[in-house]
Parts: structure tokens; C-alpha cells; sequence
């Protein structure tokens, strides 16, 4: 029998067995969220969180080296490179705990089998020796003035470049820049003491106009000020090309907002400029006090007969003394550890101190 049906009106329809009102309980117990409508955070189970994790990962580790592979061929050889060189020889630091001598067997590496141990007998003579002190101290004197020297200096350099307006002129100062950065250490000091050296261009135009010449690549109170200079002209262009790199990334449109709102060149540098390079800063910095305790092993061993020890020792070149020179293996051994601890501690709490100021330093948290 048919219904009825008022005219003009619109035909009444039975209720569905489904509203948007209920929903189909998920399998973890929790209702599915309604349509149109975010998930509440105990709708997700712990199934569904790995598999969005997963996903935002790139997939399996199969699935990504299956789609990488041709990136990682290309990095194989690099990274057998840094195996080779870099990793396996941190198994040889076992000598520091040795009395090692080579020539117990024809093979050096079976004689650290047959050495004698000694325990931590080369850490204490390490710890009592002057002349390892004496090396840290001028170390750190020697990081301490290329970080507040020679860091700043780039970026500087860099603000410099990117204020100029002519494409050409920018360019060819950066090539002038970044060119002694592939000169040798060896051509980097000539060039210093042909300059500064006692028979230097200096000494000689004063002595012909009645002055007395100097020497300073053989003075050692300005030793540690002339090998921060000397770094400063060789790989400043370096860190002038990141800091470039950094600014190239700077939307325009940020500087057209900011010139808007009544902002001159100093206001648009310090708000805009700084911090698209905050991020770089950060990074650059944690890894030059990583790299603290190192300053120049070539650098500074070709000028260390030069000034003498008590000026010129640091970490670097106290192994090398006496591990090739004087062949106390075991002890330069130790020594080279202690730098490895304290440069990975440093490393690590640099880093710290990136996550605290917000930045990503060398990984993530």
C-alpha cells in the first residue's frame, strides 16, 4: 500500500542504520575518528604509530636501499676509504696499554700480540711529563686565538661580498679569496717569510732607509699570532663560499619585508642576514671545537725548529716527536688517546649547547 504524501512537500526517508554519530570501534578498542574530523590521539594504535613512522622514514630498509642503491655505490668507496684509514687504525690504540716493541717479531702487527702490558703505567708518565702540559696549554692558547680570530673573519667576509651589486665583481673576489686555499703548507709559509722573514720584503726596505729589520718567523712571542694569520689567508675563501652558500637561500622577499616596515641595512643584516646563517654558524662551530685540539700539524711542524719547542709544541706534533722521533710508540700512543677522548667530549658538548640555542649542530637530538 502506497504512502501518502503531502503536496509539496518533500518525501520522508527512513532512518539509516549508521549515523555520523556512532562510529565502528577501531581494533585497539578506540571508536575510528568521525569524517571530517581529526583523530583524537588515543585513536592511534601502536601498530598504526610505527607504520606512519615507517612511511615518514622512506619505508623498510630494504625498500630504501633498493631505491638508493645507486647513492650508496657512489658512497662505497668513500666509506671503505674512512674504514680503512679512520676506524680500523683506532684498534692499534691497544699499544697505550703496552710496553710495544716492533722488533720482538718481523711483523709489527703480530708483536703487539707478544708485547708486555703495562696497564696505565704511559698515562701516568703522560700525566707527570712538563713538556705534554706545556703542549696542551699551547694548544688551547693556539685554538683560542683562531676561534675568536680566525672564525669570524669568513663570515664577515662573506656579508662583505653579498652586500656588493655587481655579479662580476663579486665573483672575481671570491676567486681571489678562496685561491690560496689550494696552496701547500709549504708555499704558505715561503710566501710568509719571503714577506716577514729576516731577508724579507719588510726587513729589507727598512734597513735601506736607515730602520732595523726584524724577523718574525723566528720571534716566538708573535709565533701563535703569525700561524692564525697564516690560516686566516689560506682558508678564510673556504668558509667565505659556505657563508655565501648559506646566503644564496635567503628569500628577497624577506629583505623587500623588512625594508617595508622602516628596517635600514644594519636592522635587515642583524634580523634577516644572522639568522639565515645561525644554522651554519652552529654547525661550523661545533665542528672547529672539535677539531681543537688540532691546529695545524703541518703548518706548525715546519716552523717549529724555527721558534723551538717551549712556542711551537702542541698535541700533534708531541706524538709525532715521540712517536716517530724518539720510536716510544706505546707513549705517543697514550697521548693520542687522551686527545681523542677529550676532542670526542668536546664534540659532544658543543653540540649540547647547539640543541640548547635551538639549532641542529652535527646530528639530531
Amino acid at each position: 500500500m502506497a504512502h501518502s504524501t503531502t503536496p509539496g512537500a518533500a518525501p520522508r526517508t527512513a532512518p539509516s542504520s549508521t549515523t555520523d554519530d556512532t562510529a565502528e570501534p577501531s581494533a585497539g578498542g578506540h571508536r575510528s575518528a568521525r569524517p571530517g574530523r581529526p583523530a583524537r590521539p588515543g585513536g592511534v594504535t601502536r601498530a598504526e604509530k610505527k607504520a606512519l613512522k615507517k612511511a615518514a622514514n622512506g619505508g623498510t630498509l630494504r625498500t630504501r636501499l633498493k631505491r638508493d642503491r645507486t647513492l650508496v655505490l657512489m658512497t662505497l668507496p668513500a666509506v671503505l676509504l674512512v674504514l680503512v684509514f679512520n676506524y680500523i687504525p683506532i684498534l692499534g690504540n691497544v699499544v697505550a696499554f703496552q710496553e710495544y716493541d716492533p722488533y720482538v717479531s718481523d711483523n709489527g702487527f703480530v708483536a703487539i700480540f707478544h708485547s708486555p702490558w703495562v696497564g696505565f703505567e704511559q698515562f701516568s708518565r703522560i700525566f707527570e711529563d712538563s713538556a705534554f702540559w706545556d703542549a696542551v696549554q699551547n694548544t688551547f692558547v693556539l685554538f683560542s686565538l683562531q676561534l675568536l680570530l680566525f672564525f669570524p673573519i669568513p663570515i664577515v667576509l662573506a656579508l662583505l661580498i653579498n652586500s656588493v651589486l655587481r655579479p662580476r665583481v663579486r665573483a672575481i673576489s671570491q676567486a681571489i679569496l678562496y685561491l690560496p686555499h689550494f696552496f701547500s703548507w709549504v708555499l704558505v709559509i715561503t710566501v710568509f717569510q719571503q714577506i716577514f722573514g729576516g731577508a724579507g720584503i719588510i726587513a729589507q726596505t727598512l734597513r735601506r732607509h736607515g730602520h732595523e729589520g726584524f724577523d718574525l718567523m723566528t720571534d716566538p712571542g708573535v709565533f701563535k699570532f703569525l700561524v692564525t694569520a697564516e690560516g686566516v689567508w689560506k682558508d678564510a675563501g673556504w668558509g667565505v663560499i659556505v657563508f655565501l652558500a648559506a646566503l644564496a637561500s635567503v628569500s628577497p622577499d624577506l629583505y623587500e619585508a623588512a625594508a617595508m616596515d622602516g628596517a635600514g641595512r644594519w636592522r635587515r643584516m642583524w634580523h634577516v642576514t644572522l639568522p639565515a646563517l645561525r644554522p651554519v654558524i652552529a654547525l661550523l662551530l661545533v665542528l672547529r671545537v672539535g677539531d681543537a685540539l688540532t691546529v695545524g700539524f703541518e703548518q706548525i711542524l715546519l716552523q717549529r725548529d724555527a721558534v723551538g719547542p717551549g712556542a711551537a709544541e702542541v698535541l700533534d706534533t708531541f706524538v709525532w716527536w715521540n712517536g716517530v722521533r724518539n720510536q716510544e710508540f706505546s707513549y705517543a700512543a697514550a697521548a693520542g688517546l687522551i686527545k681523542g677522548v677529550v676532542s670526542l667530549g668536546l664534540v659532544l658538548a658543543a653540540n649540547k649547547v647547539a640543541h640548547l640555542m635551538g639549532e641542529q649542530g652535527v646530528y639530531k637530538k
